[in-house]
């Protein structure tokens, strides 16, 4: 098994432990940071998102494979030409007013955190004041909102209609998910982006903000 086959394995089964001696010796190895980033880890992580999405394994196991990918990159910073060029961009993220559920979107965190992004986490039950405040930040390119309640779709239009009507609107894309939201309710509030589960959200984090 490759050096590069072992740490896609161990990221896949959440081994947190053993992922930055791995990186580590990958890099003592001479296989370049980018291919153990892209081919060890974010491939591991696409295929956790995929079994995920076929519900062969579920939040817990997933949880664990982000965690362990986070410390793999935590070894890899250094060698990815410093902090500033492995951060591929700034989310803010957040539950709606109302809304207290936190899984889901502290999942999305550290799988968006796990594609190289920054993310502010506003917490749940945001008032759309405060997302719209977030959003003001020069340097923000996405800003997620989460509902998982029905009952908190209302606030999840409003939030989205309350960005949509800021001066700096096209400097920053929306993406709206939760267990109630669906592209057509995406597509009619005004969002920018949809996605069905955390493994989406990190692909369509990284096919949005291309700098």
């Amino acid at each position: 098994m490759s050096k590069i086959e072992e740490i896609f394995a161990a990221v896949s089964a959440g081994k947190k432990k053993q992922v930055p001696g791995l990186v580590q010796q990958a890099l003592e190895e001479g296989i370049a940071p980018e291919v153990i980033l892209n081919e060890g880890m974010i491939q591991a992580m696409n295929e956790v998102g995929e079994r995920f999405r076929l519900e062969q394994i579920y939040v817990p196991e997933m949880l664990v494979a982000a965690r362990a990918m986070k410390a793999g990159v935590e070894v890899l910073k250094p060698y990815l030409g410093g902090e500033s060029s492995t951060v591929r961009g700034k989310m803010v993220m957040g539950t709606v007013a109302g809304d207290l559920h936190d899984i889901g979107k502290n999942l999305v965190i550290l799988m968006i955190e796990s594609a190289g992004f920054e993310v502010v986490d506003l917490g749940v039950d945001v008032p759309i004041a405060d997302f719209v405040a977030a959003a003001s930040a020069p340097d923000v390119d996405l800003v997620g909102l989460s509902a998982l309640l029905t009952t908190t779709m209302p606030a999840l239009k409003d939030s989205v209609e309350a960005l949509n009507a800021m001066d700096c609107r096209s400097r920053f894309q929306i993406m709206v998910g939760g267990a109630p939201v669906t592209q057509a309710f995406a597509n009619e509030i005004g969002a920018d982006i949809y996605t069905a589960d955390a493994a989406s959200a990190a692909q369509a984090a990284r096919k949005a903000v291309q700098h």
